[in-house]
């Protein structure tokens, strides 16, 4: 089962990454939508409790986190590459930087504008599981530290381009500019012009609008009835880590926890099948999909012994 599914949404930011992820490789996929809020019935089934999107399922194994996500899909389609002249950790450490730097900032200032016309459960939940709150008067409490911030990684991000290159690395496009594109999309399709006016975008527009250009790939749409069943009738693969080489010592077989060590840290429960520094393979089961095999990156996501986490 080699078929890409991806679970996401229309608006988020971390779904567009890979959405145009499979543009530049002009792949097929098939596209489930998911909640933008909690309960998510028929995501966490696949998930074990992860509720971030967005998700690729392939069969019955599912990455989890878009820094794991653009790697599986480069392993499987490695050309065109999302990791050009073998600097694959430089993508990984700018897209981590952008990432965590730019997401909270550039989401406020959004809401600054169109807070007052998201409904007030979303905020709600947003305030107990992000800890923010993006309610319109809060977010225009916020707005100068948050222009603090963007301008200030926007010119780090404008004096990467600044000698006339086409991409972040030079003249082939990489995950890095998938990554750092995708939060300015963001601010553009939810705050429009006024929310851009804000912010250093000229020196950026000409590499905005080639990856804009890369577009979509070829999507069809998939019920999620259909995604769980894809994964019910198929078999995780064997991983291809090795099983033993956790660098803190977890064993295969062992009954772990997993959380992402910022927000939304609901619990992973499972078994651990296999991990190293860069990736962590555990074994969930449950009656909606059978037996899937879980992934997600090292970095970002803590697991520990379930003896030790409760």
């Amino acid at each position: 089962m080699t078929q890409l599914i991806l679970h996401h949404y229309g608006f988020s930011p971390y779904s567009e990454k890979v959405r145009l992820a499979f543009g530049h490789k002009n792949l097929d996929w098939q596209s489930v939508q998911t909640p933008v809020q909690a309960p998510k019935p028929d995501l966490t089934p696949l998930t074990g409790g992860y509720r971030r999107a967005p998700v690729l399922q392939i069969g019955a194994d599912v990455y989890c986190d878009t820094l794991l996500i653009l790697r599986e899909i480069e392993r499987r389609h490695p050309e065109p590459t999302l990791y050009p002249g073998n600097q694959r950790g430089l993508v990984y450490a700018l897209s981590t930087w952008w990432d965590r730097a730019t997401f909270f900032p550039a989401a406020k200032i959004a809401t600054s504008i169109m807070g007052d016309q998201i409904p007030a459960d979303f905020i709600e939940e947003r305030k107990t599981v992000m800890r923010q709150d993006f309610s319109k008067p809060a977010s225009l409490k916020d707005l100068p530290l948050n222009l603090q911030r963007m301008h200030a990684h926007m010119t780090w991000l404008a004096d990467m381009l600044k000698d006339g290159r086409s991409y972040i690395l030079g003249e082939q496009l990489s995950a890095a500019d998938l990554t750092a594109y995708h939060m300015l999309w963001f601010i553009g399709k939810n705050g429009g012009p006024e929310a851009e006016a804000m912010l250093p975008l000229h020196p950026l527009r000409g590499w905005m609008d080639r990856v804009a250009a890369l577009g979509y790939g070829r999507r069809q749409e998939m019920s999620a009835e259909n995604a769980l069943a894809a994964a019910r009738d198929a078999t995780p693969e064997m991983p291809r880590i090795r099983a033993d080489t956790d660098p803190s010592g977890l064993k295969p077989g062992q009954s772990v926890v997993l959380r992402t060590d910022d927000y939304a840290r609901e619990p992973v429960h499972g078994a651990l099948v296999a991990a190293n520094a860069e990736e962590v393979v555990i074994r969930h089961e449950n009656e909606r999909v059978g037996v899937v095999h879980i992934h997600f990156p090292r970095a970002g996501y803590d697991v520990l012994a379930s003896e030790a986490a409760s």
